[in-house]
């Protein structure tokens, strides 16, 4: 069974350090979107906007975030009929977001998914992901 996790974020997952605030797990071939909405509710009281690559302009996308009153930083993919603007001065800030979600994915066992049950798995996933907050606990 493939297992796919994400937190890209969002995209929208992430603080402005990096860190992870919440990770779904789907299907292996589970196209991001379909977990951006769930992802979306666990932390849109804590966040000013959405910064997203092209994969998640769509229509649906874009009506979830308005509808939690939150920016989206999404530029238009090129097929788009009329395109719709973004800031590209916060949109240069998606990299440092990116960046630290590799971080997880050094953890051999994140990676190759050893864990058998998707309760295991999540579990090491939220171990690796504490582990990335712990040098900013005193911070608040």
């Amino acid at each position: 069974m493939a297992r796919r996790l994400h937190d890209q974020a969002p995209c929208p997952l992430r603080c402005e350090k990096g860190r992870p605030l919440g990770f779904a797990l789907t299907p292996g071939q589970t196209h991001d979107t379909q977990a951006f909405a769930p992802l979306l509710r666990m932390i849109s009281d804590r966040i000013e906007a959405v910064l997203a690559d092209k994969g998640y302009d769509a229509d649906a996308i874009r009506d979830e975030i308005a509808g939690v009153k939150v920016e989206a930083v999404i530029p238009s993919k090129s097929n788009r009929g009329k395109p719709i603007p973004h800031d590209k001065a916060k949109y240069k800030w998606r990299n440092q977001i990116e960046r630290p979600f590799n971080k997880p994915k050094n953890w051999r066992r994140v990676v190759t998914r050893y864990d058998k049950s998707k309760e295991s798995y999540l579990g090491f996933v939220a171990i690796a992901a504490a582990k990335l907050w712990i040098p900013f606990v005193h911070e608040r």
